[in-house]
């Protein structure tokens, strides 16, 4: 896995409070831990990402971002191949006070606007670009959220069983067979689950599996493909877990997303 660096990049100003500069990336780039003075709403148009930040990850396709409030710490990972376009916001114009991180869906008129601002492709005059970096903070306030956020632990002996199920969501090892491989006894990680995540390992597990279904499906995997992948007995299974999480079958929560974009 390559790991990079931030990268340079235009800072925003109280003149042009939005900035932008997208770079392809290969899949499995990460960009290591860091921090800027500014916030930044981290998307790819055409690839899913994963980020991680205050001791929690999101798994991040293309019709969702993520947005990073101004001084808090973050590392992405490209889990394809794609175009990573971070929004750079003025920190006197975060569009959400008070929260550090924040899942929003992508609207069509968001994604052009986006596109207008990306200087990679043709140079806009200041006014022009000040006017964009208003109507996309004017978009920003008003996009619906959908999280599916998965905590991540602070215990080093959950560190490793958990990085592993993230990278792995369809492994169906108990409890039990994890403790072994981790080097404590399986009451002992049932009451860490608890204490620093606030669920038990299966319904962790859940909200892993569920943050990765929807670039799956996104894709285009058919569900019964996708039940398969992430560890589900059937495809029933799955969409029955869906349904208690989100309140609606996969098919309709994406065909509602759609109509949005």
């Amino acid at each position: 896995m390559a790991i990079l660096s931030p990268g340079p990049g235009p800072d925003p100003t109280r003149q042009c409070p939005v900035t932008l500069s997208a770079r392809m990336l290969p899949a499995d780039t990460m960009i290591g831990a860091h921090s800027h003075a500014w916030g930044q709403l981290t998307y790819a148009a055409n690839g899913v990402i994963r980020v991680s930040a205050e001791d929690s990850s999101w798994i991040v396709p293309p019709q969702r971002a993520i947005w990073i409030a101004p001084g808090i710490e973050h590392e992405v990972t490209m889990l394809d191949a794609a175009c990573l376009s971070p929004l750079r916001v003025h920190a006197s114009r975060a569009p959400f006070p008070g929260e550090t991180c924040r899942v929003l869906e992508v609207s069509g008129l968001l994604r052009e606007l986006i596109a207008a601002l990306d200087t990679g492709t043709k140079d806009l005059p200041p006014e022009r670009a000040a006017l964009i970096g208003e109507l996309i903070l004017d978009e920003l306030v008003r996009a619906p959220t959908r999280p599916i956020r998965v905590p991540m632990p602070r215990d080093k002996r959950l560190k490793g069983l958990c990085a592993a199920l993230v990278d792995a969501p369809g492994d169906g090892q108990t409890l039990a067979q994890w403790a072994g491989a981790v080097g404590a006894s399986e009451r002992t990680l049932a009451r860490l689950f608890e204490k620093e995540l606030g669920m038990s390992f299966g319904q962790w597990r859940q909200q892993v599996r569920l943050a990765h279904a929807a670039p799956l499906i996104a894709r285009g995997m058919p569900l019964w493909q996708v039940a398969g992948q992430l560890g589900y007995a059937s495809q029933s299974a799955f969409t029955a877990m869906f349904r208690k999480t989100f309140g609606c079958t996969p098919s309709a929560f994406f065909a509602d997303q759609r109509q949005r974009g």
